[in-house]
């Protein structure tokens, strides 16, 4: 009996401590200038970044590796989402 309530009371904790897995994702407008071009695009971005400004700062840098500029961050919002956007986002549809 002793042994099944300490297997049940880390099998508890190993729940709990365990992060919850929420996936979250923003979309966002960027441009490339000479000649101009605009995008619309969606981005996974780590849990920790899910508002709008975090989100901008976890994405200009990637963005701008590849040449573009972040305009802004439309909106960020979880996998629910996806469906959606993807027909508009075209190829940028996770593709930073």
């Amino acid at each position: 009996m002793k042994a099944q309530s300490v297997i049940l009371a880390a099998s508890l904790a190993v729940m709990l401590a365990a992060p919850a897995s929420a996936e979250c994702y923003a979309d966002y407008k960027a441009k490339q200038d000479d000649p101009l071009r605009l995008h619309y695009g969606v981005a996974q971005v780590s849990d920790g970044n899910c508002s709008r400004g975090a989100a901008e700062g976890e994405l200009a840098p990637r963005l701008a590796s590849a040449g573009w500029t972040l305009l802004n961050v439309v909106s960020t919002f979880g996998p629910e989402g996806l469906g959606e956007r993807q027909a508009s986002a075209g190829e940028f549809f996770l593709r930073y």
